[in-house]
């Protein structure tokens, strides 16, 4: 079962604007989509993209605050995800 949850986890952080949007939102609170828009050299179509697939593993969550959407890590998946990646590498 661990596997499954780590591939899932690995697969969502396997860009590097992913990665950029994890580590952001790991340095604060929250973070609205607009903000990001701002600071990311891409369109806000291929944002929306990303943040689903971190979303729908599990990495972030969203919260709609009309009319912008916060965003946060799940904190007790990335947890989770350090652990698994931890136990990963300590083999």
């Amino acid at each position: 079962m661990d596997q499954k949850i780590l591939a899932r986890f690995a697969k969502a952080m396997g860009h590097p604007i992913r990665m950029y949007v994890l580590e952001l939102l790991s340095k604060q609170t929250c973070c609205y989509s607009g903000d990001l828009t701002e600071v990311l050299p891409i369109a806000k179509s291929t944002l929306s993209q990303h943040l689903k697939e971190l979303k729908d593993a599990g990495l972030i969550q969203g919260e709609t605050e009309a009319p912008k959407i916060k965003y946060c890590l799940n904190q007790e998946n990335w947890k989770l995800a350090q652990q698994l990646f931890d136990r990963l590498f300590k083999r």
